[in-house]
């Protein structure tokens, strides 16, 4: 686990910084999840369930539906990984939705603009959205890896 990093440093245009947050609080939370010991990856310390892996299988999901267009009709489903599922594939199907995804945002020059491809919502609100729902889950995985090992920092 690495030591805590400061806010990243951005640009200076609305996209460069949204995206920078983005990008670092993904960083951030692959980072919790990667290399975390099994069984404590999959292991609930609350009554909900929620855990490590299901915490970044679930991004994963949000990723791939907020930028690559992908259905999900099971959100609840998502936050478990496969049974055979390794710690190692869970971080790198989500580090490769993330690629695929900033593949997309990378043609992205207006934030007031729809997603390629989409009536809605705009790019603004996407980066908005993802930053909150990546920032809620990397806390909650802070909480959930300090249970499992000890590690703490981003």
């Amino acid at each position: 686990m690495r030591n805590d990093a400061p806010p990243p440093r951005t640009g200076n245009t609305e996209i460069e910084v949204l995206r920078g947050f983005l990008d670092y609080l993904r960083g951030s939370i692959a980072a919790k999840v990667d290399c975390t010991p099994e069984p404590g990856a999959r292991t609930a310390a609350v009554p909900s369930g929620t855990n490590l892996l299901g915490l970044l299988n679930h991004l994963t999901f949000v990723e791939r539906s907020m930028f690559l267009g992908s259905k999900v009709t099971r959100w609840q489903a998502t936050f478990r990984a496969a049974p055979a599922d390794t710690v190692a594939d869970v971080v790198t199907r989500y580090r490769d939705a993330v690629e695929q995804a900033n593949k997309v945002l990378d043609g992205c020059t207006d934030p007031g603009a729809p997603l390629p491809g989409r009536p809605s919502p705009s790019l603004r609100w996407a980066l908005t959205h993802m930053i909150e729902e990546t920032a809620r889950h990397a806390g909650h995985a802070d909480i959930l890896r300090e249970l499992v090992d000890g590690a703490t920092g981003r």
